[in-house]
């Protein structure tokens, strides 16, 4: 099914997603104020002070991080990326046809050897 090239959208028609994102900034704000208003207000010094997965916070939060978490944060964008990609592909294969599909095995192969590269490194090896 193919959309007519001729369609002319008037704002009109982009009326019931204002007011869907209307609803949606209005239950925000809402929650926000009535939860300000009826939560507690206790204040201590032991609420207030820094906690963190129950282990008190020692030394400097300046301390060097190993590259291997940036390279893992890395790797975990492009492969989620790759999935952003194949979706539509997926959704349009018949239509691609044989093309497509080498192209797609282009693409996956690319990003294999890829991968292949990076458990040659040991990058994924966090102990050594």
């Amino acid at each position: 099914m193919l959309l007519a090239t001729t369609a002319t959208y008037q704002p009109v028609d982009y009326l019931p997603i204002l007011i869907q994102l209307g609803l949606a900034l209005a239950f925000v704000a809402f929650a926000m104020v009535v939860s300000h208003l009826v939560g507690p207000k206790r204040s201590s010094t032991v609420k207030d002070s820094s906690f963190e997965c129950g282990i008190e916070s020692v030394g400097n939060a300046r301390t060097p991080i190993s590259v291997k978490y940036f390279l893992t944060a890395i790797l975990f964008v492009l492969f989620d990326v790759e999935v952003i990609f194949m979706y539509p592909w997926a959704v349009n294969f018949r239509e691609l046809g044989l093309f497509g599909f080498v192209e797609m095995l282009l693409f996956m192969g690319l990003l294999l050897a890829g991968f292949l590269y990076i458990i040659k490194k040991g990058i994924l090896k966090w102990q050594q």
